[in-house]
C-alpha cells in the first residue's frame, strides 16, 4: 500500500477515464437493488426522487442487534456521480437530503440519535455510483480512517465555503493497495511509484 496524492490533472487524466471504462456489468448489482430487483427485504428507507432521492440498507456487516455496531448505507437513485471528486453544489440538496433523512430513518427505526451517527463517504469508494455510509460512532473498522474516508458535513461545507468546484480542485490524497485495479492505471501513469 501507498499513499496517493492526486491532483485534478491526474484525475482527469487518469482516474477519470478508469471510472469511465468500468463495464455497467459491474455495477449492475447496484442497479438492481435501486430497482427492487435485490435487497427489497432489507430496505430501511427510501425517497424515491430521481434528483435528491436514495435508498438507504443496512450494511451487510452489521447483525442488526448492536445498536453501538450500527452500519447502513445510502446509496443515491442518480446514476451521474460516480464518487466525491464530482461533487459540486449543485449536488447539496441531494448530500443534505442523504444526512437529515437518513439520519431521521436510523432514528424512527432504530433509536439511534443522529449526534451519534458518523456520516462519510470513501475516496477512494468501494464502487463507483455515489453511496454515503452512515454508522454509529462507536462503530470502528479501517473505512474510517484518514486516506479512506471524508465525513459528510465537512464535504457539504467545503463545497458550500470553498467553492462549487472545490473537489475539482484540489490534490486529494488516499492510500491505494497493488491489489485495486487502479493501481496499475496510476503505475502506468507515474502518479504511484513501485520501489
Amino acid at each position: 500500500m501507498v499513499q496517493v496524492k492526486e491532483t485534478p490533472e491526474a484525475y482527469q487524466s487518469f482516474h477519470l477515464p478508469y471510472v469511465k471504462a468500468i463495464p455497467p456489468s459491474r455495477m449492475q448489482w447496484v442497479y438492481n437493488v435501486l430497482e427492487k430487483k435485490k435487497e427489497v427485504d432489507r430496505l430501511l428507507f427510501e425517497d424515491e426522487d430521481p434528483s435528491v432521492g436514495f435508498m438507504l440498507h443496512p450494511d451487510l456487516k452489521w447483525d442488526q442487534q448492536q445498536m453501538d455496531q450500527l452500519y447502513c448505507l445510502a446509496i443515491c437513485h442518480r446514476k451521474d456521480i460516480p464518487c466525491l471528486r464530482e461533487l459540486t453544489a449543485d449536488h447539496l440538496p441531494l448530500l443534505e437530503n442523504i444526512r437529515d433523512k437518513g439520519s431521521k430513518a436510523i432514528r424512527d427505526k432504530f433509536g439511534v440519535a443522529a449526534r451519534d451517527l458518523r456520516i462519510w463517504v470513501h475516496y477512494l469508494p468501494s464502487y463507483y455510483h455515489f453511496h454515503v455510509h452512515l454508522a454509529h460512532v462507536k462503530w470502528i473498522g479501517v473505512g474510517v480512517t484518514a486516506g479512506k474516508a471524508h465525513l459528510l458535513d465537512d464535504v457539504i461545507d467545503n463545497i458550500r465555503t470553498f467553492g462549487s468546484d472545490y473537489y475539482q480542485r484540489r490534490t486529494l490524497t488516499y492510500v491505494l493497495g497493488e491489489e485495486e485495479p487502479l493501481w496499475d492505471v496510476m503505475l502506468k501513469a507515474g502518479v504511484v511509484d513501485s520501489s
